[in-house]
Parts: structure tokens; sequence; C-alpha cells
């Protein structure tokens, strides 16, 4: 992560860079079948092509009853996928290339079997974070 010392409150926040790919899993596949084939098939084959990226996580969503609105059956995506960046010209890059150009033959196969693709969006977020270590307000 690229890391930017900033005057927060006497602390230091730092910067990071992060894609978010939001997506959705292909009608009639379960979720537990959505999270295995994930793990063990998409994410290793997308790992070839992040060179430049310093995490690349997911985060699978579950949904949660509200206290006005009530339960949640089924919500508009299944994960969030992040890629996080060590500076701010490959992030940069990264997104001018994933916002104009089709992926690799190979990636959008792979997809086809996994995600409802009509679904995918992207997100950047610039993120700071608050350093809530030692002398914070417990």
């Amino acid at each position: 992560m690229r890391r930017q010392s900033l005057p927060c409150g006497g602390r230091m926040s730092n910067l990071t860079y992060k894609i978010l790919l939001l997506m959705k899993r292909r009608p009639g596949m379960t979720v537990e079948a959505f999270r295995d084939y994930y793990e063990n098939h998409h994410a290793p084959l997308c790992e070839k092509y992040t060179t430049s990226v310093k995490r690349y996580l997911r985060r699978y969503i579950n949904s949660q009853p509200h206290p006005e609105t009530g339960p949640v059956s089924e919500l508009p995506y299944d994960v969030i996928t992040e890629l996080w960046f060590d500076d701010e010209a490959q992030f940069k890059g990264t997104l001018a290339y994933i916002t104009t150009s089709i992926m690799p033959d190979e990636i959008i196969a792979d997809e086809k079997k996994l995600f409802d693709r009509s679904s995918f969006r992207i997100a950047t977020v610039t993120e700071r974070e608050s350093d809530l270590g030692q002398g914070a307000a417990k």
C-alpha cells in the first residue's frame, strides 16, 4: 500500500488506493458453490494477471436484518473484490485498463461460469485510516 503520513489529531493516517469490483453470482448457482468456485478456480486464474496488485481480497456479503427495514433475502451483489495498490500510478493504470479494455478470453470464459456479468460494477476508494492504537479513547 502507498503510505502517506498525514496529521490527524496528533496521530498519523495512511492513504491506500483500491479498486472495488461488485459482482453477483450467475442465476441458479448457490452461494456455497459460488464461493467455492471463486476461491478454488477463478481467484487462482486471476492471480496471474495481478502483477501490480499489492492485495487481492474477496469479501463475501452476508445479508443481515435491519431494525427499520427488516430482513433482506437477496442482495444485489454476492462479493466485493478489492484490488489494493502500492502507488497511485499503478492504481490509475489498472483502473484505466479495466474500465476501457475487454478482459482476456480465459477470464471472460471463467466469469461466465461464475457471475451474472451484467451485474458488474466498478468503484474506487481512496482510504484513510486513523491510528486508534495507544492513547485512543476507549
